[in-house]
């Protein structure tokens, strides 16, 4: 992890196009202002982890849905 030191008003690059910028330093509370391209996705921590867990339970199919699933692939029985 790069550590650094930067007062209200300095920024840090991330690459050619990501620039953070410190507004403002209050005790606890750092106010940081993100400005990257539109393709860019910017997420807050724990929204992120959110959001990649809400992802993960939506590509996991039920139990109940891989059979309903499998039952709609089997070829029909061959009435003889």
């Amino acid at each position: 992890m790069l550590v650094l030191t930067r007062r209200a008003g300095e920024s840090v690059m991330i690459g050619d196009d990501v620039v953070i910028t410190v507004l403002e330093a209050r005790g606890d509370v750092i106010r940081l202002g993100i400005q990257a391209p539109r393709d860019v996705q910017v997420h807050r921590e724990e929204v992120w982890k959110e959001l990649q867990a809400v992802n993960r339970e939506a590509a996991s199919p039920t139990e109940d849905a891989v059979q309903a699933l499998a039952k709609m692939l089997r070829p029909p029985a061959d009435p003889e």
